[in-house]
């Protein structure tokens, strides 16, 4: 198979080009209006937003870390109170935990599909546990129901990070609706996509959503009158109108994922290269495509040359980096995400890639698994 034009990771002029026109009347709006944050355009698009997530409530803020660090100040939670979470996450969940004024603690994640092992979680839970945040990774859920039940016997609250699971479901319920608290990202390259950052925080406690809105504003309960402590993050008016552009294809673009996630687990069979699994009673979004490849540096070297771009979400678990090493002795171990970091790998998977590109990526995953399972020391591209 020729190489071709290369078929990058991602490519977010793809998505901008095919809503280009919508885009840039939501654009058009917000510049006319002359108002550009805490407006009309983002009171409609947390209403549209909840509707469309099944919550009461969505709070816009400035970023998927803000969300985080928000819904655990909303709980008051500080100084002195401990926030579990999964090892192989993002280090931002990490980053909102600690600028919430918590201490993060790790706990392992299953060996299946990465998400938190409830298991791993009820060894790492202790008498200054307020908080667990597991991760929706890769866009499928955790098992937030056995986590929610394992943590209301000891009045722990549950605050979900879907940075990667807009759309999401477990059980029927959707990802942000499970727990007391659910956290979006709308960063680029996320399923729902703002051209910048942004974020917001689903809840259905009505308290709970006032208090999100006062403390995104400096705990302004109106101009110049601060009841609470507070931060600066909002979602502007400008990505507000873009995400009420986007949030109708959030489905439909949802759909087009599973179908490509699909072509790849299907080019994969009978390989040692593992996608990760789709867990039962759940629905995938697949913001990512991610697999087990006992040998990735030569499935990476091989997609490479076939002209595929690939990355690797993520190379380090959190207790790897230098600022966290501390949290390397935590009171359980953390074997199993630290195996994923070195084995995973994801490729291109995204709405806007052609048939004929899917075909291409499906065609170089066959052909590695083909010789990979017959033992070939080569990989023709």
């Amino acid at each position: 198979m020729p190489p071709g034009s290369p078929i990058p990771f991602n490519d977010l002029a793809r998505g901008v080009q095919e809503q280009r026109s919508d885009l840039d009347a939501a654009v058009a709006r917000v510049l006319s209006s002359g108002w550009f944050v805490l407006g009309r355009e983002g009171q409609a698009f947390e209403e549209e937003l909840a509707s469309a997530l099944g919550a009461r409530h969505a709070v816009g803020v400035g970023s998927g870390t803000d969300a985080i660090e928000l819904a655990l100040r909303a709980l008051e939670l500080g100084p002195g109170d401990e926030v579990v979470t999964q090892a192989n996450t993002c280090v931002p969940t990490v980053a909102a935990i600690e600028r919430a004024g918590a201490t993060p603690v790790l706990c392992d994640v299953e060996a299946a599909a990465g998400t938190m092992d409830p298991e791993s979680l009820r060894g790492a839970l202790g008498e200054r546990t307020r908080a667990v945040v597991p991760v929706h990774l890769y866009g499928q859920c955790s098992d937030t129901e056995a986590i929610l039940e394992l943590c209301s016997e000891r009045g722990i609250e549950v605050v979900e990070d879907c940075a990667q699971a807009a759309g999401a479901e477990l059980r029927g319920r959707p990802a942000g609706t499970i727990g007391r608290l659910g956290c979006f990202s709308f960063y680029p390259t996320k399923n729902l996509a703002a051209l910048g950052d942004g974020g917001a925080v689903l809840t259905d406690d009505d308290d709970l959503a006032e208090r999100l809105r006062l403390v995104r504003q400096y705990g302004q309960s109106e101009r110049y009158k601060h009841v609470t402590a507070g931060v600066n993050s909002r979602l502007d008016e400008v990505q507000a109108a873009v995400l009420r552009t986007r949030l109708p294809h959030l489905e439909r673009g949802n759909a087009r994922r599973a179908d490509i996630a699909a072509a790849y687990t299907d080019a994969l069979a009978a390989s040692p290269v593992r996608p990760l699994a789709r867990l039962e009673e759940r629905t995938h979004v697949f913001h990512l495509f991610v697999v087990d490849a006992p040998d990735r540096q030569s499935l990476q070297k091989h997609l490479e040359e076939a002209g595929i771009g690939t990355l690797i979400h993520y190379p380090t678990p959190v207790h790897g980096h230098p600022p966290y090493r501390r949290l390397a002795d935590g009171p359980v171990p953390l074997e199993v995400s630290e195996r994923f970091c070195s084995k995973i790998l994801s490729v291109p998977l995204y709405p806007e890639l052609r048939d004929d590109e899917v075909e291409r990526i499906a065609e170089a995953l066959h052909t590695f698994a083909l010789a990979s399972s017959t033992g070939s020391s080569s990989f023709p591209s």
